[in-house]
């Protein structure tokens, strides 16, 4: 016999393939916190080294401090500005669905 394998959707839908459903108040502000980080320090990253072949090979001398004022921290305000209303209307949703 051949089984079919049944696939569920969870019923609040996915992002790239991870559930948007059963997200507790502490869990969604940690998602949260955890995603603005990972965007500090992503961008950071790529606007250090950006910098660092702007600098060997233009001949400048701009401080690399700029990447964190200018770049990294602007980057992680913002997501964490996206991030908190979503993780807190699902976690709303969740509530009144109960």
């Amino acid at each position: 016999m051949v089984q079919s394998p049944h696939t569920q959707r969870p019923a609040g839908g996915t992002v790239f393939g991870f559930p948007l459903q059963g997200f507790g108040l502490f869990t969604g502000l940690l998602l949260s916190i955890a995603a603005a980080l990972f965007t500090f320090f992503a961008t950071t990253a790529i606007a250090i080294f950006s910098l660092l072949a702007w600098n060997l090979f233009g001949g400048h001398t701009v401080n690399y401090a700029n990447t964190y004022r200018y770049v990294g921290f602007p980057a992680g305000v913002l997501v964490l500005a996206v991030a908190l209303p979503v993780f807190g209307t699902l976690w709303a949703r969740a509530k009144l669905r109960r």
